[in-house]
This record gives structure tokens, C-alpha cells and sequence, in this order.
């Protein structure tokens, strides 16, 4: 394959680990970085190490969608110390009023790029998406989003992307994304998936502090809250529901992409998708195996599950950014050979 450009929007806990991982993946090259205060701009490839030293405990992983303005904000959820906030700490950096912008100018020298920001209201990423629809970008990008919704309104999109020559893969993290991607290679046995359970278990080895936003788009999905309550949370009032939980937070029945992600692919319908989890923000080691079971009726009509599970010693930003780089390759590959559009992770697997 040949090289592969890309940039990163948000340098929060999963944009700065998508830099890092990057550096041990063959064909890739990070180009750019940006949050909404500036943006590093490299063609001949970003100093991932002094960048990431200079943000370290300088961070902020949000990005204006609207030409400068904090569309997202998450009171409290982002690290900024210092006189030069977040990327802006980099030598290779420069502040900027449209950060977005200013990788979309660019965007004829990047081949993909990666959003690696919260989806802190329902169509932040879709919105994003349009932006470079309209600055004329044409090549791929990726999300990690969680949100089943979001996935509607990306296919939406799908023609204004195939207009543009662009490809989207939505929800190519850990779950949705390699989960995904697991269930729907597993459910190749099967003539018919009656049931597919998902249940992960994370501990932030990465610590809490380098992942506020993801903590607080999972404390989303606990059944008294919802993305704009959570979104309006004070950091005291995260940390309360964290003491409350003993740092081990619980959830079941989550509105997670994966569901309409595999009923896109013909593999089972979503509302035989269950996603749960256990989150312990305070260790290393995960609370519970992320395991995947999906159950179905074979050709010669026995009923079996295949299981599939991740090894405890992976930490979520390798389960995370691992995958989304991987994709990011695939979605390359097909946007190299004319296929745009929206595709889903378990479209990229042998079809069900």
C-alpha cells in the first residue's frame, strides 16, 4: 500500500493515543493535529513524540464545528494549563480561529481523517462531516462514535459523500468498530443470528484525567442521564457520581452504534443487540472480559454460540485506536478504488 496522510481533530485521550499508535503502523503518517485552539500542520509528518510531550496535562479534545465557536463543551472536561492551551503547547503548532478549517484547506495533501472527539450532541460529528463536504474534500474519514442514532444521520450524508468522492466509516473504535467487526465475522456460522450480547470491560490505564470525555460520554448512557445532561455536568458532579459508584460504573442496555451497525449489514436486527459494560476509572485492570456471544441456527439446524474475547491485558486506547487505524487503511483502500459513501465496519467483513 502505498503511504497513507492523515490528520487527527482532537488531541484529547483517544486523538493523542491515535498519534501514537500511528507510529507503529506501517504506510501511515500523521500530517496534522488540531483542537479548538490551533492546529500542527506537517507534510513530511509530525513530530508525534514533541508533540505529545509538550500537551501532556495541557490538553483540550474539543474542536469548533462552526468556524471557531465551542459548539461542545463539557463544563470541567478538558485539561487546559498554562498560558498556551492545548496543542498550541507544541512547537509545531499555531493558534488558530478555525482550526477545522484550516485542516480542510489542506485537505488535496490528506488522505484520511480521524475524529476523535465526543459526540456530545446528536449531530456534532455529522456536522463536522458537512464542513468538509463543503470545503470539497475528497477522501476518508473515520469516527468512534457510540451513539446509534448518529448512525441515520450519517447515511443521510451518503449521498452528498459519494458526490464528493468521499468515504466515512462510522463507529470503527473498539465497540462499535472491532466488536462489531467480531460479531459479524462470528455470526458467519449461522443461517440466522437470533441474539448478539456485547459486554466490555474497561479500566483507564491511561488514567481518568487523560480521558474526561470519554467518562463522561459513557456516563451518558446510565439510565438517569442523557448526552445533554451529561454534557452539562460540573467536573464535582462527575466526580460525585464516581464516588457514588466506588469508581466502578455499571451500565446495561446501552444505546450503542453497534446494533444498527450489524442490522446494516443484514447480519441480525438491532433490537437483538444488547450492549452493557463495566467502567473502573480507578484501575488498571479491567472490572470483567470484554466478550462477544452471538448465537444462531446453522444450516443443519443446531443452535450454537460463537464467543469471541479480548485479552485483559489490552488497554482500551489500544482496543480503540488500534481498530480505527486499521480502518482507516481500509477505508483508503476503498476510497482508492472509487467506493464512497457510509460503510460500517461490519461492512468491510465477508458479507452475512
Amino acid at each position: 500500500m502505498n503511504e497513507i496522510t492523515f490528520a487527527v481533530l482532537g488531541t484529547g485521550g483517544i486523538g493523542r493515543r491515535a498519534l501514537e499508535v500511528s507510529q507503529h503502523k506501517d504506510a501511515l503518517t500523521p500530517v496534522a493535529a488540531c483542537d479548538r485552539h490551533g492546529v500542527a500542520v506537517d507534510f513530511d509528518g509530525l513530530d508525534v513524540d514533541e508533540l505529545l510531550a509538550a500537551t501532556e496535562g495541557n490538553i483540550d479534545n474539543e474542536v469548533a464545528t462552526d468556524g471557531g465557536s465551542a459548539t461542545a463543551t463539557a463544563a470541567g472536561g478538558v485539561k487546559q494549563h498554562g498560558e498556551d492551551k492545548g496543542v498550541v503547547a507544541s512547537s509545531q503548532a499555531h493558534p488558530s480561529e478555525d482550526s477545522i478549517q484550516e485542516i480542510i484547506d489542506h485537505g488535496d495533501r490528506i488522505d484520511a481523517v480521524l475524529l476523535a472527539l465526543p459526540n456530545y450532541e446528536h449531530d456534532f460529528i455529522p456536522r463536522t462531516a458537512d464542513r468538509f463536504v463543503e470545503g470539497g474534500y475528497a477522501g476518508v474519514m473515520i469516527d468512534v462514535l457510540k451513539r446509534s442514532r448518529v448512525i441515520d444521520m450519517l447515511d443521510d450524508r451518503s449521498e452528498a459523500f459519494e458526490e464528493s468522492a468521499m468515504t466515512f466509516i462510522c463507529g470503527a473504535g473498539a465497540t462499535p468498530g472491532l466488536l462489531t467487526g467480531a460479531a459479524a465475522l462470528a455470526a458467519q456460522s449461522f443461517v440466522e443470528v437470533t441474539d448478539v450480547d456485547i459486554h466490555w470491560g474497561v479500566g483507564l490505564k491511561s488514567g481518568y484525567e487523560d480521558n474526561r470525555g470519554t467518562v463522561r460520554e459513557d456516563i451518558a448512557h446510565l439510565p438517569e442521564y442523557d448526552i445533554e445532561t451529561a454534557r452539562d455536568l460540573s467536573e464535582a458532579e462527575i466526580e460525585a457520581i464516581i464516588d457514588d459508584h466506588d469508581g466502578v460504573i455499571e451500565f446495561e442496555d446501552m444505546e450503542h452504534a453497534d446494533d444498527v451497525l450489524l442490522e446494516r449489514a443484514g447480519v441480525c436486527d438491532a433490537e437483538d443487540v444488547t450492549v452493557g459494560g463495566i467502567l473502573d476509572v480507578r484501575n488498571d485492570e479491567k472490572p470483567t472480559t470484554t466478550t462477544v456471544r452471538v448465537t444462531g441456527r446453522t444450516f443443519d439446524g443446531e443452535t450454537a454460540t460463537n464467543t469471541f474475547q479480548l485479552g485483559d491485558e489490552t488497554s482500551m486506547e489500544a482496543n480503540v485506536n488500534g481498530p480505527a487505524l486499521g480502518y482507516l487503511k481500509a477505508g483508503v483502500r476503498r476510497n482508492r478504488a472509487g467506493e464512497y459513501g457510509v460503510f460500517g465496519p461490519a461492512d468491510l467483513l465477508p458479507g452475512f
